[in-house]
């Protein structure tokens, strides 16, 4: 222990030292110059394809991945035009010619040779006409597939004097989703970064020293992703479009409360420190512990990703972690030398002089500290009990999934699209089951599906552009009536597999978009069971190393349970009731439990640190009041600072993000103005000096040997 102490002292001297601070900061530019390269590439970098999301041991992954011995992965575009009054002559000479110069098409993957239609709609006189159009979907797929479509679209038009065309199927959701992915980096950087500048400004009132963590949380950015680029380029990483967006939440959110849980700490030291370098060295000896142990949590939380099934989830664990891990690796290193080097004056106006008034002996958080040590078991009772009755909401949670129709904030064409085809055309109609079967059982497994009552029989077929067989298999698909993303639809595919493999010496699969759904909500529910109680056992784990106790540890787990549980009762009634959302992502849930524990456990791991501390020197109680007064600006400043970045997702106009994006920022200024603040608060100070059972310090309440916090040495702190 002793040699651990030795070590941590000589880091902390070299980061706060009177040279090396220099060498740090030039480390560090030197850093960002060989990363902001790569880490502008990063976009290049991800896989956004369909086996990048999927569950990887799922039927329909292994589906998709049979059928490229087929054909190469294709996702169909469909073209709608429909006239309520039925198609004129002069619609269907347009509808041929479109059909004729889409079948010309080959730029961004098009296959035009095998596009099919145009197919009219069952009437004496149709009102509506459809034309299929393939795109092969390979390793820029993702990265096509919106000018692919856009290719279409510019082809056939909006349509007009009563014709409507509308580009849908699943290739023009694609599309949209695609679209509405462009420029997430740039869009959650610039958002993320006005919500720490605002932040800054009206926590320290000071113009000036915004720019220190500012240029921290840049520099970690560029470097993780330098980082995550270089292992998804080489390593094997699998980054998509999700995990890039939340690691820049994640990076400014995580790197700017650390940063501020550290300035807060140093601005203390400088009241009553003459020489800034031994107040920073004291600061980062008091409030490194904590921002370590806070950073540490959420990069081993983020870690347990990797057990999870569903492939989307397990890539975001080590992007965030690697996010997160250089955030904090830059602000216990790069932003303290760089306040060393700018001096006092970065605080202007409001420079902290020494002998400055201490903060814990007055102001609104002293205040409510004497006030809860009044009635302690009064304040947490009352507050848990109206925190339960918040979490209610809960039963108001929809969280199987959200159709196409409902996934944007806005209504896209293709979403337009597929309401106008389900009018006309089976609902399933561009999105087929897609069928695997050894050859010599093909027939009789094409009965088996065609029996169905939810299939088309007529549409059962191989399609254009596919091998007859491959190593004695065969491949065909079948619409559906009901639409893919419906319940009907996937309920038709849990019926059509179990009666195709029934079928003896068959072998066959069904997959397609409906069955990838499905087998998505299927591994989504499993990890639900699966991560959450290990990232609790993580959480408490490291609690329990860094408070030397257990019931503290316990009590913490608790609360931020019930934090979690008030925010997802809150979050499921505005989604409900003011948003008008549909439902939630079956992994809604896992996603806000995560950055909720990992994340929101900060703000105690920062008090209780603080309570520790101040109890080996005066006792428990009057801890509890000292430790509430002295962090509690500061961490409802990050804690703002938190739920403003994580907010920021809401600027992406897809429901998923958004909900995300609300239901964690709720939780956080939960978590920071009620939870930490009163709850427990009010239950360390009911409890006592038990709270630190079993450690020694829950026998003995105070130290009359304490030194006094103006005479402390950092080689004499060990508690």
């Amino acid at each position: 222990m002793r040699q651990l102490y030795t070590w941590k002292r000589n880091v902390i001297r070299f980061v706060c030292g009177r040279r090396s601070k220099w060498l740090i900061v030039v480390l560090w530019l030197v850093v960002l110059v060989i990363a902001a390269p790569f880490g502008a590439k990063l976009s290049d970098a991800q896989d956004n394809d369909a086996q990048s999301w999927l569950p990887g041991s799922a039927e329909s992954t292994q589906v998709l991945s049979t059928s490229e011995h087929f054909r190469p992965e294709q996702i169909p575009a469909v073209v709608v035009y429909a006239r309520p009054g039925g198609l004129t002559v002069r619609d269907r000479v347009q509808i041929a010619e479109d059909a004729r110069q889409i079948r010309a098409l080959s730029e961004h993957g098009i296959r035009g040779a095998e596009t099919r239609g145009p197919v009219h709609d069952r009437r004496l006189a149709p009102r509506a006409a459809q034309i299929y159009v393939p795109i092969t979907m390979d390793a820029q797929g993702w990265q096509r597939i919106a000018p692919a479509v856009d290719s279409i679209r510019d082809q056939v038009g909006k349509g007009g004097g009563g014709l409507a065309v509308h580009v849908t199927g699943p290739g023009g959701t694609s599309a949209d989703f695609s679209k509405a992915f462009e420029g997430i980096d740039s869009t959650l950087l610039f958002s993320a970064m006005a919500v720490v500048v605002v932040m800054l400004l009206l926590t320290f009132r000071s113009p000036t020293l915004l720019f220190a963590p500012l240029l921290g949380v840049v520099v970690a950015l560029f470097t993780a992703q330098a980082l995550i680029y270089l292992l998804a380029k080489h390593g094997g990483l699998t980054v998509n479009g999700q995990s890039a967006g939340i690691l820049t939440v994640l990076v400014f959110g995580a790197g700017t409360d650390y940063a501020l849980l550290l300035v807060a700490r140093y601005r203390e030291e400088l009241r009553r420190h003459e020489d800034r370098h031994e107040a920073m060295e004291l600061a980062m000896n008091r409030a490194g512990p904590a921002v370590l142990a806070s950073g540490l949590t959420v990069v081993l939380s983020m870690l347990v990703l990797l057990v999870a099934e569903m492939n989307s989830t397990r890539g975001l664990g080590p992007v965030a972690a690697i996010g997160v891990a250089v955030a904090l690796l830059a602000m216990l290193t790069l932003f303290p030398a760089l306040l060393l080097i700018v001096g006092r004056w970065i605080f202007w106006p409001a420079v902290p002089h020494l002998g400055s008034a201490d903060p814990t002996e007055r102001g609104v958080w002293a205040r409510m500290g004497r006030n809860f040590a009044r009635r302690p078991r009064m304040v947490w009772s009352i507050t848990a009990g109206v925190l339960i009755v918040l979490s209610l909401g809960l039963f108001q949670l929809r969280a199987a999934g959200i159709a196409n129709a409902d996934a944007f904030t806005n209504t896209p064409d293709s979403i337009t699209g597929q309401k106008v085809s389900a009018r006309y055309f089976p609902g399933g109609t561009g999105d087929p089951l897609v069928i695997i079967s050894n050859k010599a059982q093909a027939a009789q497994v094409g009965r088996a599906v065609a029996a169905d009552r939810g299939v088309v029989p007529q549409s059962i077929g191989v399609p254009p552009g596919t091998a007859p067989e491959h190593a004695g298999q065969v491949l065909f698909e079948a619409t559906m009536r009901a639409p893919s993303d419906s319940d009907a639809a996937k309920a038709t595919v849990d019926r059509v597999r179990d009666a195709v493999h029934a079928v003896p010496g068959a072998d066959a699969q069904v997959g397609g978009g409906t069955a990838a759904l499905i087998d998505m909500e299927n591994a989504q529910t499993h990890d639900n069971y699966l991560v959450i109680p290990l990232v609790l056992a993580v959480v408490l784990l490291v609690l329990c190393v860094l408070l030397r106790a257990l019931v503290a540890p316990l009590l913490l787990i608790g609360t931020v349970m019930l934090s979690l549980a008030t925010a997802l009762g809150l979050s499921a009634l505005a989604f409900r009731h003011v948003f008008d959302y549909a439902g939630e992502d079956v992994a809604f849930p896992l996603f806000v439990f995560v950055f909720l524990v990992a994340l929101g456990i900060d703000y105690n791991i920062f008090l209780t640190t603080r309570i520790r501390e101040e109890a080996v020197r005066q006792g428990t109680r009057p801890g509890v009041v000292t430790g509430l007064a002295a962090t509690g600006a500061v961490i409802t400043s990050a804690g703002l600072v938190l739920a403003g970045t994580f907010a920021a997702l809401g600027t992406l106009p897809m429901v998923g993000f958004a909900e995300i994006g609300f239901a964690v920022a709720l939780g956080v200024l939960l978590d920071t103005f009620i939870v930490r603040s009163v709850l427990v608060t009010s239950l360390f100070l009911d409890v006592g000096r038990k709270v630190w059972w079993p450690h020694q310090l829950s026998r003995r309440d105070g130290s009359a040997t304490a030194v006094p916090p103006a005479q402390d040495r950092v080689s004499q702190s060990s508690e």
